[in-house]
Formats: structure tokens, C-alpha cells, sequence
């Protein structure tokens, strides 16, 4: 029909309102700044999702499983808390190095490999999925539901898994003796999320070749945590 707006695609809504969410954060950004953001009516942005909170779900879909916004009702209705949780899960293990080196001893495994593995792995997590983990932590203190998921569930789990290993290193006598575990864990991640995400936010910094900075922090953190080699060994 002559002058009717005409359709756009779901990805195209979830996009603008993940750079909506993310420059505003939840609470303060609007569904009419999602409808700006598209130059769509007011109106018009809710026959793809009935409110704030769905635009934000079709967000987290957006960035964490693109593939569902096909298999999606339109216009989407407000989630529940547990859809919600379940829209920043990637569909698969993030992290099967780390699962496998704190489910159980592996002797066969050098400690230095299989920290290199762990540290390699974190990286690459958090390089692939920084959009996603951005608008997430960006959004977190204003939904009770997604800070519970994003704070409790998974970053504190990740980090006292990895708290665990080093732990158990550290009993062995196989890494350098540390002031305090968690400390040192939080170190661990904390830097490859610097070098994997918000060095990518510094002007002073997006120079840095991707694979060098890779390198870089795998070689720091393990001379960091390992103990230097005796004479002849």
C-alpha cells in the first residue's frame, strides 16, 4: 500500500535497540529511541515487540544466537526471567578446556599447557562474545534477573573455577606462590578481558595487532604464575 512503512527485518530491529540499550543503558534508554534509532513511528516498533524488555531480549538474541530471532513469535512478548537468562547462552560450552581442567586431575597434562589452554580459551570467549558481554553488563544493574544470571551464575562461577585450578596448582608446588587465589584469578581474567575487549574501546590502543596482544597475555600470565625453570632443567 502507497505510503505504509514497509517491513523491516527482526535483525534489524535488534540491532538498533543493542545500540540503543548500549549507549543508554536499560532504565534510561526508550522504546521511542529505539523507534528514532530506526526512523520507524513510536507505533511501529511495537508490532515487532510488545515492550521495552522484549526489545532488549531480541538484543541479547541478536548478538548471542542470531540463528533464533527466525524462529521467533512477532511481535515478541515481554520474557520471563528464565528466557531472559537463556537468551545470552551461546548454545554450546564456552569454556571446555576450563570444565575439563577443574573437573578432574589430569596428569598427562603439563600444568603450563593446560594453563595456556585455559588462558587461550578465556580470551577467545571474550573476544568473540565482547558485544554481547558489553550490552549485558551494560544492562545488568537495572534487571534483577540478568544481574543475577550475568554477576552470580556465570562470572563468579568462572572465576572461582578458575580460582580452583590455580588452588590445586598451587598446592602441588607447580606455580609461584600468590598473596591471596581469588586475587590472583580475578588478575587472570581481568586482564585478558582488558586485551580482548576494552582495548578494542581505547584510541590509544586498537593499533595493537589482535595476535600479537593474543601472545602477549599468554606469555605475561604464565610467567606470571609459573616458577622459573632451575638450572639444567
Amino acid at each position: 500500500m502507497r505510503g505504509r512503512v514497509p517491513a523491516r527485518p527482526v535483525a534489524e530491529i535488534a540491532e538498533a535497540a543493542a545500540r540503543v540499550f548500549l549507549a543508554s543503558g536499560y532504565r534510561a534508554a526508550g522504546i521511542s529511541d529505539v523507534a528514532t534509532e530506526l526512523q520507524l513511528s513510536h507505533g511501529a516498533v511495537y508490532t515487532y515487540a510488545k515492550s521495552k524488555a522484549a526489545l532488549l531480549y531480541l538484543a541479547l538474541l541478536r548478538l548471542a544466537r542470531p540463528d533464533a530471532l527466525a524462529r521467533l513469535d512477532i511481535p515478541v512478548p515481554t520474557p520471563t526471567a528464565e528466557q531472559f537468562a537463556a537468551a545470552v547462552e551461546t548454545g554450546d560450552d564456552p569454556l571446555p578446556e576450563l570444565t575439563a581442567a577443574t573437573g578432574r586431575h589430569r596428569p598427562h597434562v603439563a600444568v603450563a599447557d593446560e594453563l595456556a589452554a585455559v588462558i587461550d580459551e578465556l580470551y577467545a570467549f571474550v573476544e568473540r562474545n565482547r558485544h554481547l558481554l558489553a550490552l549485558v553488563e551494560r544492562c545488568a544493574p537495572d534487571l534483577p534477573e540478568l544481574a543475577q544470571y550475568y554477576f552470580v551464575q556465570r562470572r563468579r562461577t568462572l572465576l572461582a573455577a578458575l580460582a580452583e585450578l590455580l588452588r590445586r596448582h598451587l598446592r602441588s608446588g607447580a606455580l609461584r606462590p600468590v598473596p591471596d587465589v581469588p586475587a590472583a584469578a580475578r588478575f587472570v581474567v581481568e586482564t585478558i578481558t582488558w586485551f580482548a575487549w576494552h582495548r578494542l574501546d581505547d584510541p590509544d590502543s586498537t593499533d595493537l595487532d589482535d595476535d600479537a596482544c593474543r601472545r602477549t597475555v599468554r606469555h605475561l600470565l604464565l610467567a606470571a604464575l609459573l616458577p622459573e625453570p632451575t638450572p639444567g632443567s
